[in-house]
């Protein structure tokens, strides 16, 4: 049988597993070991854990499992919902304040959580109820706060860009570097957005209330002293210099990022303890326990990829489809939209960490061969993938604030969604126009030496 009947096999039976309901881990695991038994020699299903042991044996991914433990750590207290009000606080005479408060904390969360999930639930739990007691529209309120937490999967410490760094082999300093510029210019599009929309829902409910309507509270203006502002500062400086300490310790040089995260875990757990009492053993072993848990899930699906990349790897489908790609001579543009177009349509099945280890192998040396900065193109692929966090079908943030929100419609929130994959959209072809926007950062700080 030739090798590309053998890939379409291999895709035919990875997407029927899936359909099937399998979960993802299984369901790769599953192919991976049913084309091991009928291709590949008999002995190579006795060295299985061997081949999957030595590829997750990896320093950098150990630092997953203790970055998620910062996040859970942080994620359970209530650092989120008071850096909620210290933005709230501090930006409330901005049109849209509350909206772009938001954002802001959400970027600020995910930058000390690393995680999109616990970003979304974090934040909100405090901002969609308090938007919307504000009088911004239910929808408006979603989207926000969902695309706001993808902003977890792209600034430091960002495990989708650990696992990228992995199958990549690229420096995870400079991809961490490389995200920050990216990250900002997001925040600054979300934040525009929503002042401007903000503006569009104020002059709705002001027409409304001049026609003889209720008076909405949109329309009703809210100020803080200095006192009460100053006030919410002490709670939130703290995780503010935990963030600011990791960083100075992976960029300066001072630690490895497995150690800086070990440090961050840990430093996360004394802050916690430290000013919201959380020290207890009831009150550490849920901590613990959702470190456990989402670690164990997280490593068996990248255990899973990494095997079902391997036998791709055997079995010469990789190396086929990348020599297909190259030879189709596709110039360099058409060749990156035509990845990230297979990226968009992955996203609609599989998450993000799933894409990077499955697709890796087949997309990365045509866009090395083109001329393509492989950590520019990992920022480039982490903002597509964001985008696969708030478009249906899968759409995890779109699930996690259905499940904080219950009374918002699904087709509310999706629609609430929609402006901010656009937005990610303009951020893609202005780093595509600009990439300094993403590399002169890491070019800066950490020289490439390749």
């Amino acid at each position: 049988m030739s090798t590309a009947a053998i890939g379409f096999l291999y895709a035919g039976a990875t997407l029927g597993a899936m359909l099937a309901g399998i979960p993802i881990a299984f369901a790769l695991g599953f192919v991976a070991l049913l084309f091991m038994y009928i291709f590949m020699p008999g002995a190579s299903l006795d060295t299985v854990t061997q081949n999957v042991y030595e590829e997750m044996a990896s320093i950098t991914l150990l630092s997953i499992p203790l970055f998620i433990l910062k996040g859970a750590a942080i994620g359970r207290s209530r650092a989120g919902q008071d850096l909620y009000s210290a933005m709230h606080a501090w930006m409330q005479r901005i049109p849209g304040g509350l909206g772009i408060a938001n954002v802001f904390a959400c970027a600020l969360f995910a930058a000390m959580a690393g995680s999109s999930p616990a970003t979304c639930s974090a934040i909100g739990s405090a901002g969609i109820p308090e938007m919307r007691k504000r009088g911004y529209s239910p929808g408006f309120a979603a989207g926000i706060i969902a695309a706001g937490g993808t902003l977890g999967i792209l600034l430091p410490p960002s495990i989708t860009m650990i696992l990228y760094a992995v199958a990549a082999e690229q420096s995870l300093g400079r991809l961490f570097l490389a995200g920050i510029g990216p990250g900002l210019l997001l925040v600054g599009l979300f934040s525009t957005w929503a002042m401007y929309r903000f503006r569009s829902e104020y002059a709705a409910a002001k027409a409304i209330m001049e026609g003889g309507g209720p008076v909405s509270p949109i329309l009703k203006d809210e100020n803080f002293s200095f006192s009460q502002r100053f006030s919410t500062l002490p709670r939130v400086l703290p995780f503010v210099v935990l963030l600011t300490g990791v960083m100075v310790a992976l960029y300066g040089g001072y630690a490895t990022p497995s150690e800086t995260a070990g440090l961050g875990g840990l430093l996360a757990l004394g802050l916690i303890a430290l000013i919201y009492g959380v020290w207890r053993i009831k009150d550490v072993s849920p901590i613990l326990t959702a470190t456990l848990r989402e670690s164990t899930m997280l490593m068996l699906i990248i255990g899973m990829s990494l095997l079902y990349a391997y036998v791709m790897s055997y079995l010469h489908i990789s190396q086929s489809a990348a020599s297909a790609i190259v030879a189709m001579q596709l110039s360099p543009w058409v060749l990156l939209v035509t990845i990230l177009g297979l990226v968009i349509l992955l996203g609609f099945f599989l998450p993000p960490v799933s894409i990077i280890l499955m697709t890796a192998p087949i997309i990365l040396p045509p866009l090395k061969a083109a001329g393509f900065d492989l950590v520019w193109f990992g920022v480039v692929m982490t903002i597509t993938m964001e985008m696969g966090l708030i478009h249906p079908p899968v759409g995890l943030n779109i699930f996690v604030i259905k499940n904080i929100a219950p009374d918002i419609p699904l087709s509310d929130i999706i629609w609430g969604t929609l402006p901010f994959v656009i937005l990610m959209a303009i951020a893609i072809l202005i780093l595509c126009l600009a990439p300094g926007v993403a590399l002169w950062l890491p070019d800066m700080l950490l020289p490439s030496t390749r």
